[in-house]
């Protein structure tokens, strides 16, 4: 397998949507802008925050062309190849292939609960199949079951994966998975968590795959940049700002649901911004109102982003 180092913030870039759920390009493009100008080391593509599950293959292949022409290389794109079973997740793997990615994203197959045997079979199957570095993705409150750390070891011995971006939100365990794996200087550690990375780099991680860094790359860039610096006095006072900044996650909630909240949090926000025009998600999640989106602006606004007014 083609040896690939992921480090830094590396943003899980959303899908701007049009009216009719295409996929906005204009949109997306200026997201990568704003992504790559605010320093970020790479772009993850077609994951949670991109819902890749509402996609087709040929939105999916369209939000990889756009992405590809967009970075035009100055930062790797990583793409998710996610999807209930093995053989459509190698479907998804040779067209990200074929369209030039630079790594691919896996989690556990889901709906049909497996075994942690048939979950390294599963990233077997999909290596073999598509010679590119492969990413294990934990994140068990989407697919219902967790990679545990045995797990990972045995896909790091068959050279199954370079990687884990640890979404499972048990911080535990990822820091007995860093210790694992300190001395394997090829094997990268990324929290998905916004409100704990100044944690997971003072505990050894590589860096981070926030959703927010959609609204704000430069704060985690700079939070990553004074982490690296051991200015960890600099690092905690950026991550509470980000912390501040996450409240708009949470303003949809519970009239609508988690996940319409928390994406549609972000897009709320990077419409106000003027980086996607419409904030809307794929159905079913609900769009949020016009009195949680002026919550959301306050937060942004505050944060320094946004202009009064």
């Amino acid at each position: 397998m083609t040896q690939f180092s992921l480090h830094g913030i590396v943003p899980p870039v959303v899908t701007p949507l049009t009216t009719d759920m295409e996929v906005d390009a204009p949109s997306l493009r200026r997201v990568v802008r704003h992504l790559i100008d605010g320093g970020v080391h790479g772009l993850f593509i077609l994951g949670s925050s991109s819902e890749v599950v509402f996609l087709d293959a040929q939105r999916r292949a369209e939000v990889i062309r756009i992405v590809m022409e967009e970075a035009g290389g100055r930062v790797p794109v990583i793409a998710g190849v996610i999807d209930i079973a093995t053989d459509r997740c190698i479907q998804h793997a040779r067209e990200a292939r074929a369209l030039g990615v630079d790594a691919l994203v896996l989690t556990a197959p889901f709906y049909t609960r497996t075994s942690q045997a048939e979950i390294v079979d599963h990233f077997c199957y999909v290596r073999d199949a598509v010679d590119l570095p492969l990413i294990a993705y934990d994140i068990p409150v989407c697919v219902n079951i967790k990679l545990e750390r045995e797990t990972l070891h045995k896909l790091y011995a068959r050279k199954a994966i370079v990687g884990l971006k640890d979404s499972s939100g048990d911080d535990g365990n990822m820091r007995m998975v860093m210790r694992d794996f300190a001395a394997h200087p090829d094997f990268a550690v990324l929290t998905g968590s916004e409100i704990t990375v100044d944690y997971a780099l003072l505990g050894g991680g590589h860096g981070a795959v926030p959703g927010l860094a959609n609204v704000d790359p430069a704060g985690y860039v700079r939070l990553y940049d004074a982490a690296r610096k051991g200015d960890w006095v600099a690092a905690r006072a950026e991550q509470q700002r980000l912390i501040e900044l996450f409240e708009i996650v949470f303003q949809g909630y519970p009239d609508t649901s988690r996940n319409a909240s928390g994406v549609g949090g972000f897009k709320t926000a990077m419409q106000m911004m003027g980086l996607i025009t419409h904030r809307h998600m794929s159905r079913p999640n609900a769009v949020l109102s016009d009195a949680h989106a002026a919550k959301v602006r306050a937060i942004v606004e505050k944060s320094g982003l946004l202009r009064a007014g």
